[in-house]
């Protein structure tokens, strides 16, 4: 299964499908999915899903990026449907985000009439435009810099307007970024019961975890062990998020 770039989006497609993901990556990180989310990503086309994973260049325009990643998504759905790639049958799309990923997948589902049989939102954060990026701590003070929408703005957005009824919201035990505590409030408060929520072991990065080459020598010695000690525990945390991700999405579905 290869990589194909298809509208500003990085495609997977399975031989046999059961669903789509929508994925959004972090500020930054987000520019190259198919990389820097590789391992996560590649998990779910083997279990069945088409990854459409949509690039996208940070900017102080929130809702300009949700918009364009939107009608790149689409225009990858469109170019699969001529290309004669999706099944015929009924195929339900899931928006998975991760940190800024989650505000664009909010502020798609609230601002524009998209189908979602449901979000994944994994280490959210909704900061100040002078919280996420240092660099706006140099400039002149008094100009109004910050996101659009603010974060403020963003909750009220979801509060009033949010059209996705179930989500799944992942935070990390030692993840110091995550704001996900005021978000399921008021996601729970919107759709009482069809919102879950767990904590997971690992940090903000943990959805990045990257392959780790340990390859040991003839003999066994205790450089080996350590090589496989940390191995071990970089796909821990990673191979724990991918199974709920597969159970929330597919419960019936064999974990790895």
């Amino acid at each position: 299964m290869d990589w194909k770039e298809i509208s500003g989006n990085w495609v997977l497609v399975p031989r046999h499908h059961i669903g789509i993901v929508h994925f959004l990556g972090g500020a930054f990180i987000g520019t190259a999915p198919h990389l820097t989310y590789r391992l996560l990503l590649e998990y779910l086309a083997e279990k069945g899903y088409i990854v459409i994973a949509t690039q996208f260049v940070s900017t102080l325009d929130h809702v300009q990026i949700a918009e364009q990643v939107l009608l790149n998504f689409e225009r990858a759905l469109v170019r699969l449907e001529d290309k004669s790639l999706l099944n015929n049958s009924y195929l339900p799309v899931y928006g998975i985000g991760h940190s800024m990923g989650c505000k664009l997948h909010l502020l798609i589902g609230s601002l524009f009439p998209v189908e979602r049989a449901g979000n994944i939102l994994i280490s959210f954060n909704n900061y100040t435009a002078k919280d996420a990026i240092p660099l706006v701590e140099q400039l002149n003070s008094s100009l109004p810099i910050e996101f659009t929408p603010s974060p403020q703005q963003t909750n009220q957005i979801v509060q009033e307007s949010y059209k996705i009824r179930r989500n799944l919201l992942i935070k990390f035990s030692n993840d110091t970024l995550d704001q996900s505590a005021i978000l399921t409030e008021i996601l729970q408060t919107r759709f009482p019961g069809m919102v879950t929520t767990q904590t997971l072991r690992g940090n903000h990065l943990t959805p990045l975890g990257q392959d780790v080459k340990w390859q040991p020598g003839k003999e066994f010695n205790p450089l080996d062990a350590l090589g496989q000690w940390f191995k071990q525990e970089v796909y821990r945390d990673l191979n724990q998020l991918k199974n709920t991700l597969l159970l929330w999405l597919n419960p019936l579905l064999p974990p790895q």
